[in-house]
């Protein structure tokens, strides 16, 4: 029960921050250096993900696969494919490694 609750709270909090933004904001233009930064806000923290993930506490356990799908999302953003593109590249290359090898 305790979980539930922990859940519960969390997605009204989550809720609660989401909807001060608008109400606080309603009517004003932010300054044109904000949506860069918002831009950017992705980006960083899909990398910063994944090197938590890959240098984290399993980095005493590489996993061949996940390198190689790292290598195909690097690959794909090099050929100008879209982020949500080479993430799905990424995911599908890890995928069929796994799948080919048992890994």
């Amino acid at each position: 029960m305790t979980l539930w609750i922990a859940i519960l709270a969390v997605a009204v909090i989550s809720f609660a921050i989401k909807a001060a933004g608008p109400a606080l904001l309603t009517g004003r233009e932010l300054p044109p250096w904000t949506g860069a930064v918002i831009a950017l806000l992705a980006p960083a923290l899909l990398a910063a993900l994944v090197v938590v993930h890959v240098l984290g506490e399993n980095w005493s356990h590489v996993s061949v696969p996940v390198l190689v799908g790292l290598a195909a999302v690097v690959a794909a953003h090099l050929l100008r494919a879209p982020m949500l593109v080479s993430v799905l590249v990424g995911v599908a290359a890890t995928a069929a490694l796994r799948a080919l090898t048992g890994w």
